[in-house]
């Protein structure tokens, strides 16, 4: 009866720390995904304003009229058309740029390589914040205060010391026999990186685009430094007027931010099953 009791007991136990667990992991989500849930719902509130929506998502009713708003009444296309030339053009010379420069330090020999590898970590260590005075004199000086590409240039000099440490990285695991039987072929060095490295090293070059692409896509302090004209006006700066002192806009912003996660979660699923495929093909590492 003793032995009886106490496997009893202990089962019972186990059942209070199981629903003890899952009421905490069920508090957790719903803390992560409520305020989620609500800004879908305000985006398709027919509420015009935050003091009148309802603490039940879509307690209110359903409407399109804030997307109809958007599209009709502001210039939400024209931004989205500078945030996605802005943030396409940074992920392109920034994986350019980057997987070159790592496939030099990972595969050549030259003088100051670990004088240069120290200084782009240390660059990594000051904020970019710090340099936000020193950077709008330099486009004010080449004439890149309030133009596209001025932005891009900011982002990708941002985005090149850490990615170069990222990528070069990974590359310095790929087995360097690859190189070598390419070279007896009479491959170039160009050739190598394009028809070799490249292909084995996607998994990082794929996730360094999705990082660079994520970082222009979301920012708002850069764009509000550099850009002054209503027509260069990004996505953040454009929905940031509809939450701002002088209004209080918030379910059109929350149906301009639902629109914004549209594109991008369509580029991670694209990204995301590229990478998991060439994880799943990559070639023997040393």
């Amino acid at each position: 009866m003793t032995v009886l009791f106490r496997v009893r007991q202990h089962q019972a136990a186990q059942q209070v720390n199981k629903c003890i667990t899952y009421l905490i992991f069920i508090l957790i989500a719903f803390f992560v995904f409520y305020p989620l849930v609500y800004v879908v719902s305000a985006a398709f509130s027919p509420s015009n304003n935050l003091a009148g929506l309802s603490i039940v998502p879509f307690g209110d009713g359903f409407t399109f009229k804030h997307f109809k708003y958007l599209f009709e009444r502001t210039q939400y296309w024209l931004w989205f058309k500078n945030t996605f030339f802005i943030a396409l053009w940074t992920t392109l010379l920034t994986v350019i740029i980057s997987a070159l420069s790592a496939y030099i330090f990972s595969r050549f020999k030259f003088v100051f390589k670990k004088t240069l590898l120290m200084s782009l970590l240390i660059l990594q260590i000051f904020p970019s914040f710090v340099g936000m005075i020193a950077i709008y004199v330099i486009l004010d000086r080449i004439n890149g205060l309030d133009t596209l590409w001025g932005l891009v240039l900011v982002y990708v000099a941002g985005n090149i010391p850490y990615n170069t440490w990222m990528v070069k990285s990974y590359m310095d695991t790929v087995s360097k026999n690859l190189d070598e039987a390419a070279r007896i072929d009479g491959a170039s060095h160009f050739r190598i990186f394009a028809t070799i490295i490249l292909p084995v090293t996607k998994p990082i070059i794929t996730f360094l685009a999705i990082s660079s692409f994520t970082g222009p896509w979301m920012d708002f302090i850069f764009p509000k430094m550099v850009l002054r004209s209503p027509a260069k006006q990004t996505l953040a700066l454009g929905l940031f007027n509809f939450v701002s002192d002088k209004k209080n806009e918030f379910t059109n912003f929350a149906a301009g931010s639902l629109i914004i996660t549209i594109p991008f979660v369509f580029f991670f699923l694209l990204t995301q099953r590229a990478m998991m495929m060439s994880m799943g093909t990559a070639a023997v590492k040393e």
